[in-house]
């Protein structure tokens, strides 16, 4: 997809200062970071490394665990592939964008706009991190070319950032990885604790709705505040720029008998109906799952689309900005063997232990998690290789393992901020470059840090 025209004038004068502060990062990122499946690989020589040297463990024994745990989580890794598939699709259906078209005609001048896309991506993205993503991208485009037709000024950098700044709440929200995979039945979770943890002391804890809450209300503020007054002409992008490079489903051609079954609304929507039908039943005395959270997108997707043309072409949109993700999952499964297999899981877990108390333990496991994240930004694959550790000091300290499922949520989330590998999607979509909302989501982690931090401390102390 082509970017958007923006003038080139510099536009260091409008910007707050931490954005100037934070272009030497931005050199950095841009240049010298590389891609998220690199990091998986190293990540798995560091891990088979450590096991060598910390362990008792062989070549032979380190080698077998890699290949065992490449396979072991298959069940996990399609039901992570598919809550990435399917938030990202439905994003994109037709009923979606067009809702996003009239919301977009809300905020009536620039500050307002930033503010309102940010708060409209973060209801999203605690529906799913995909649906947000896409959602904060599409909706910053609308804004955008609103305020371009109205000949109104505003920073289109800005509106971006804020769109993806309603990421850092993801893992908080409906789709999180930790919680559905603790609350799934014969989850490796399950498995290690010794019962499932429902999503009533996870994601609807009293605790982590009100740090919700929180984080939403606080970034929206300082995203008011350090937003740029002065729109330059480097921020500025036009409707017409913007609909060239807008991505949207062709409408096929009917030409044989099978294009009219392809083309009817008939299958697609005995589907959908079929699915909310044995969601209905099921949640007559069933609870969320990986898998419900999967049927629901999935039945949305079906009622919302025209067509079995409209899906595939959904889904193959979908596909194209997921599938970076999914090859990654694989290794993760294959560095927790390795950590099974060579006993360094209880290694890792007796340093934390030493260090941790059961007031701490959440805080720390928090820190850890963001800088985790760096390496492992798939909040499946991180859950994947840090729940087994922590939830094993957890244990051995007697804290709650809710705690540690969102303290690692909690950190998944934050780093994302200043990780370039989740900014790609949207960027991709409102043709900008990392740098472009670095300085702005900086901030976001800032603050968001500072509500997650004290939240783990408060439940720690047992308030």
């Amino acid at each position: 997809m082509s970017s958007p025209d923006r003038s080139s004038t510099p536009a260091a004068t409008a910007d707050p200062v931490l954005a100037r502060a934070m272009k030497p990062v931005n050199y950095v990122v841009e240049r010298f970071i590389p891609s998220a499946l690199i990091f998986a690989i190293v990540l798995t020589l560091v891990v088979a490394v450590m096991a060598l040297v910390l362990t008792d463990s062989g070549p032979v024994t380190v080698v077998m665990g890699w290949g065992t745990g490449l396979s072991g989580l298959l069940e996990f890794m399609t039901q992570m592939a598919l809550v990435l598939l399917l938030g990202h699709a439905l994003a994109s259906t037709r009923p979606v964008r067009a809702l996003l078209a009239r919301l977009a005609g809300i905020p009536r001048s620039p500050l307002a706009a930033y503010v309102f896309v940010f708060v409209i991506a973060a209801v999203a993205s605690l529906i799913t991190w995909g649906f947000g993503l896409v959602v904060g991208g599409l909706l910053a485009r609308e804004v955008a070319a609103g305020f371009s037709r109205r000949s109104r000024p505003v920073s289109f950098p800005m509106l971006v950032a804020s769109g993806f700044s309603g990421f850092v709440v993801w893992h908080m929200g409906y789709s999180g990885s930790g919680p559905l995979t603790a609350a799934t039945p014969g989850s490796f979770i399950e498995k290690q604790v010794g019962h499932v943890i429902p999503i009533s002391q996870t994601t609807f804890s009293w605790w982590n709705i009100t740090a919700t809450v929180a984080t939403v209300v606080l970034v929206a503020f300082a995203l008011w505040l350090v937003a740029p007054r002065a729109v330059p002409a480097s921020h500025a992008v036009t409707a017409d720029a913007l609909a060239e490079s807008d991505q949207r489903i062709a409408t096929p051609e009917v030409e044989v008998p099978a294009d009219r079954l392809d083309a009817s609304r008939i299958p697609t929507l005995l589907v959908g109906l079929a699915l909310v039908a044995y969601l209905v039943i099921h949640f007559t005395g069933g609870t969320v799952t990986l898998n419900i959270v999967n049927w629901m997108f999935l039945a949305l997707i079906f009622l919302l689309s025209r067509n079995a043309f409209e899906v595939m072409a959904l889904v193959k949109n979908a596909a194209s900005n997921v599938g970076d993700i999914l090859l990654q999952f694989p290794l993760y499964a294959g560095i927790m063997g390795i950590m099974t297999a060579s006993g360094l899981i209880q290694v890792l877990s007796d340093s934390i232990v030493e260090v941790a108390s059961p007031q701490t333990l959440g805080f720390l496991a928090f820190l850890s998690a963001g800088l985790v994240n760096f390496f492992v930004p798939s909040g499946g694959g991180q859950v994947a290789i840090q729940a087994p550790i922590l939830l094993d000091a957890a244990a051995r300290l007697g804290v709650d393992p809710s705690v540690i499922i969102m303290s690692v949520a909690y950190g998944d989330q934050w780093t994302n901020m200043i990780q370039p590998f989740w900014a790609l999607p949207l960027l991709a979509i409102a043709g900008l470059k990392i740098r472009d909302i670095l300085g702005y989501t900086t901030v976001v982690l800032v603050v968001s840090g500072v509500v997650f931090g004290a939240t783990m401390l408060i439940v720690g102390a047992g308030v």
